[in-house]
This record gives structure tokens, sequence and C-alpha cells, in this order.
């Protein structure tokens, strides 16, 4: 299993951010074939000081393969293309083999 994981930057305005990311992003990101888990978070600092995120999100897919295919979809082109729309602050995108 491999988790694609996405950290957004510190946007400009985190409540047009949230708003966007939540009415609109998520949608797209629903219709992405093969996702066997999503999960979506804000970040928060364990110190109680400044996160370096403003959000995490996380899809397993069964296989490397299986994620190429689905972010090439139609549905995984829409949200991948999405993400500067809303991501004032960036996006740093990274793949993980999840291990037991």
């Amino acid at each position: 299993m491999v988790k694609l994981t996405v950290l957004y930057g510190l946007p400009g305005d985190p409540e047009a951010f949230e708003d966007y990311y939540a009415n609109s992003h998520v949608p797209l990101a629903a219709r992405i074939p093969n996702v066997q888990r999503f999960e979506s978070g804000r970040v928060a600092a364990p110190d109680g000081g400044h996160p370096p995120y403003q959000r995490i999100a996380e899809l397993w897919f069964e296989s490397a393969s299986v994620m190429q295919e689905s972010l090439s979809s139609p549905d995984g082109k829409a949200a991948t293309d999405d993400i500067p729309n809303f991501a004032t602050g960036g996006a740093t995108v990274f793949v993980s083999e999840v291990e037991a």
C-alpha cells in the first residue's frame, strides 16, 4: 500500500483557504478513483506555537501503479490541477510506502 501525502503551507488567508478546501477541493478529491482511505486535518504545533503547515491530507492506494492510474484519470487531474486555486502557501506532495 502507498500513501500520498499533501502538506499545505500557511496560506495568506486561512479562512478563505479552509472554505475553499472544504467546499470545493474535497468534493473534487472525493471523486479520485481507487482511493482506499482519505484523511485530512488542520495542523497544530505541539508547543502551541505557529504550525509549519495549514493542513495535511493523506490518500491511500493499493499500489504505486494504481495511484498513478488514479491521479492520471480525469478526476485525479481535476483535483491535482485545483491545488493552485487555493493553496497560496504552496503544497508539498510526497509518496510513502506504508509498512505494517
